[in-house]
């Protein structure tokens, strides 16, 4: 499998981790010579210094040979070039383009990524794709994470644990006897800035992230059992009117009528536009850090503040003071991984990282096979990961405590017939069950000697 991909910032480079390590045989391009040196050095990749829209860089990179182009630059035009050429000259199979700028997704435009015109098989849209997880964590106001799978049915969520948590310091294994209905499965714990899969002898403490894999229509009684009972907010404030902003309460307006929205921009001609854009949401022209603004936002009344402008800095300083003013939650875009061991220590209750949101929904589109989805959480814990079982699978016909499971591997969920089961010890995986499955990072690779259809690509 050979891939091409443009850009070596943080996206592409950690694209192209997730691919190297699997034996793709990866091409990185980038036009600034350090970013190639760094990606090189660092993994097992061919490096091309250049521009990726220009057809003698791809073809020096091997688009003729290549199985699919990941387009990641910085510019939407050069995503959309690379892709365009890679069809016309190379004959590329697949091809993926992230694209920020709102105008080229406009309904209005649909055709212009059709096959006879700019034919780009799958795009990323990473503002849409961010408000959209923003969104579903607004709806489960306790949960830090939020995944959806198997057509809903099923979630994957991230809850922090307290001294308040009902079953801290109670082994994992107790969880069925206190709980016997509660379809629900501990897939990850999250200590001290370390990850592990837990053991049913393991036990959750005060500090803790946990996520959790459930059958979605028990997620209320979950939520409650891990002592997370907040309701959904009524009141939120949106900090920043770029295209994340305005998405999130052009989504909100839309979908929940119920919520009061109030969005504070600092540029003028900005907030003019996203005034005019927005039917409901009251527009605040200021400087979130200003505490007079704030106050004109009610921020003391306010249940969730939802900080995405384009600074870091100014994203944690005012989820800060709002919380410090009386706000009960704060959900933070932070783009800078290094502020992440910091986080739990200040307050701030959710982080959204675009960069991880964006690499996940790509793998998304390259895996192939009897892979349905996969998702990378806690910044490389592991992957959860839906499949269907297929009849030549060691999983299947052999109850889960006989399947021999690699270490680091956890089976959270099966759904067959639509009807969700949790898995336990005596379960029996049949053929064609879709399962979901959590994973160390680790032992990813050992995933595929569960299934007969290897985790190949796109």
């Amino acid at each position: 499998m050979k891939v091409v991909i443009c850009g070596a910032g943080q996206v592409g480079f950690n694209i192209a981790r997730y691919l190297a390590s699997e034996n793709a045989d990866i091409t990185v391009i980038d036009r600034d010579p350090g970013l190639v040196n760094k990606i090189t050095d660092s993994l097992d990749v061919k490096g091309v210094v250049g521009f990726a829209s220009h057809p003698n860089v791809l073809e020096k990179a091997g688009a003729s040979e290549a199985d699919m182009i990941i387009a990641v630059t910085h510019a939407d035009e050069v995503n959309m070039v690379a892709c365009q050429i890679c069809h016309s000259m190379f004959d590329v199979p697949t091809k993926i383009a992230r694209i920020r700028e709102q105008n080229y997704l406009d309904p209005m435009w649909s055709d212009l990524f059709t096959r006879d015109h700019m034919p780009i098989d799958v795009i990323i849209s990473p503002e849409i794709e961010v408000a959209a997880a923003i969104e579903k964590r607004l709806q489960i106001p306790g949960a830090f994470d939020v995944y959806p799978l198997a057509d809903g049915k099923v979630s994957l969520i991230g809850v922090h644990c307290t001294e308040n948590t009902p079953i801290v310091h109670t082994p994992l294994r107790q969880l069925t006897e206190l709980f016997p209905t509660l379809n629900v499965v501990v897939v990850g714990i999250f200590r001290q800035g370390k990850g592990f899969v837990p053991t049913p002898d393991d036990e959750l403490r005060p500090d803790d992230d946990v996520y959790l894999v459930l059958d979605h229509d028990h997620l209320s009684r979950a939520m409650d059992a891990f002592g997370h009972s907040e309701s959904e907010a009524r009141r939120v404030v949106i900090i920043g009117g770029g295209n994340i902003g305005l998405y999130l309460a052009k989504s909100v307006e839309e979908n929940h009528p119920q919520v009061k929205l109030k969005l504070i921009e600092l540029d003028k001609k900005r907030a003019e536009f996203v005034a005019k854009s927005l039917k409901r949401t009251v527009v605040i022209h200021g400087d979130s850090l200003d505490a007079e603004i704030l106050n004109e936002a009610n921020i003391s009344t306010t249940e969730t503040i939802v900080a995405v402008t384009n600074d870091d800095e100014v994203n944690i300083l005012t989820s800060l003071l709002a919380k410090r003013h009386g706000c009960k939650r704060a959900v933070t875009l932070i783009n800078t991984t290094s502020y992440a061991p910091l986080i739990s220590t200040l307050g701030i209750d959710t982080v959204v990282n675009p960069r991880s949101i964006t690499v996940s929904n790509i793998l998304q589109h390259v895996r192939r096979g009897r892979i349905r989805s996969v998702h990378t959480i806690a910044d490389g814990l592991g992957e959860v990961i839906e499949a269907e079982a297929l009849e030549t699978s060691s999983l299947v016909g052999v109850p889960i405590r006989e399947a021999k499971l690699p270490p680091g591997v956890i089976v959270g969920a099966i759904v067959r017939d639509g009807e969700v089961i949790i898995p336990r010890g005596g379960t029996i995986v049949r053929s064609h069950d879709l399962v979901v499955i959590f994973s160390a990072a680790e032992a990813v690779k050992k995933i595929e000697k569960l299934f007969a259809v290897k985790l190949e690509f796109f």
